[in-house]
């Protein structure tokens, strides 16, 4: 698995992407949430004895785009009930949350390491990999990551994760900034003509 860090940039990222006013804080810690969470199973896998293997066990249920979906609509009604049910915003929260958390079980299903991810949990248990493996697994333990392995894994993680999600965001600070400067220029000269008028 990517590191709890990783997860965070990359909700960082997207969520700079959606929000184009600014947002809550709210609505960053909720993003973070939504992309660390599913491996709060590792908890029940190392504190609750429940099998890795298990449906509720690590990369399991948690990791899957059916719990991803499932989050983001609880969190869209408890903490964005501003928003009306069903209305275009409303499914644009809805939509980022879910992307947020399912990017969690793909990157993970991107590691070279583990029993791979239940991506089609709860209806298959089956373990999943993506065809393209590149990033480097995460050691559970922080002992582990503390050492050569977890340098290992940073550099890793930083080149085939965190230089991506960064250039998407600088892509779309670009974009967003060109298109402010192009309605702040047809605004001034429609104004200009009234001005004439």
């Amino acid at each position: 698995m990517p590191t709890i860090m990783t997860h965070s940039a990359v909700a960082l990222s997207a969520g700079y992407l959606f929000n184009r006013t600014g947002a809550s804080r709210r609505f960053w810690v909720l993003a973070i949430i939504a992309a660390v969470l599913p491996d709060a199973d590792v908890i029940g896998y190392q504190y609750l004895y429940i099998p890795y293997g298990h449906v509720l066990g690590h990369r399991g249920f948690f990791h899957s785009p059916c719990f991803a979906a499932l989050f983001s609509l609880v969190v869209v009604c408890f903490f964005f009930r501003q928003e009306r049910i069903l209305s275009r915003r409303w499914w644009a929260y809805v939509l980022f949350f879910f992307i947020v958390g399912a990017s969690h079980g793909l990157l993970d299903a991107m590691t070279n390491g583990g029993r791979g991810i239940a991506l089609l949990s709860p209806f298959s248990n089956n373990r999943y990999f993506l065809p393209w493996t590149p990033i480097e697994v995460s050691p559970l333990g922080v002992r582990a990551f503390l050492s050569q392995r977890g340098l290992t894994v940073m550099k890793s993680e930083v080149l085939w994760i965190w230089i991506p999600v960064m250039s998407i965001a600088l892509f779309g600070c670009i974009v967003r900034m060109l298109n402010t400067g192009r309605r702040a220029d047809k605004f001034d000269r429609s104004g200009g003509l009234d001005q004439a008028e």
